[in-house]
């Protein structure tokens, strides 16, 4: 392969890639996407807003440093799902998602006024068909997949003082 298209959705004015992926070695074509226009991205788009304007499979990566827990509210399922629902319909068959968002026992979760959702190592599983479906039945998890069809294998989670580090892959089709 010889390109790399990547996302990074919640820019603000950046085009670092702040996490590895395993196509980090290849040089990438790098969209940038923020609700704010004065940050001068390429795609000026509310990620509430969906669908997003990308075809399905567009991307290799999505980068989301410090954004989805500005997306949605806590409780609420189907903004989740939808969320990484877009997600993954524009990430090609094994495309990465890298991100990051503080940790639920971080003073910034729920300290900032515009954060709406914790994302936590325990989301990821109700995104990976495999893992989840280990757990309906003998745990106390609530069954979704009735909304959720997508599937996210997660590669690496990573916790500092005040951070989660995350990369999941997009399976496409979804495994059973």
């Amino acid at each position: 392969m010889n390109a790399r298209k990547v996302l990074i959705i919640g820019a603000g004015s950046s085009k670092a890639l702040r996490l590895l992926t395993p196509m980090s070695n290849i040089k990438p074509t790098i969209t940038t996407l923020d609700i704010e226009r004065s940050h001068g991205t390429d795609v000026v788009w509310d990620l509430n807003d969906l669908p997003w304007p990308f075809d399905s499979d567009s991307f290799h990566e999505v980068h989301a440093y410090e954004i989805l827990e500005h997306l949605g509210s806590q409780g609420d399922a189907k903004s989740f799902f939808s969320h990484f629902g877009e997600i993954y319909r524009i990430l090609t068959p094994l495309g990465h998602l890298a991100g990051s968002s503080p940790r639920y026992d971080s003073l910034w979760a729920w300290g900032d006024p515009s954060h709406k959702r914790v994302i936590c190592e325990g989301s990821f599983t109700f995104l990976d068909q495999t893992e989840y479906a280990k757990q309906i039945g003998t745990t106390a998890m609530t069954d979704f997949r009735s909304i959720w069809k997508g599937d996210f294998k997660t590669e690496g989670l990573e916790k500092t003082s005040d951070q989660l580090y995350f990369l999941l892959q997009a399976h496409k089709p979804a495994r059973a």
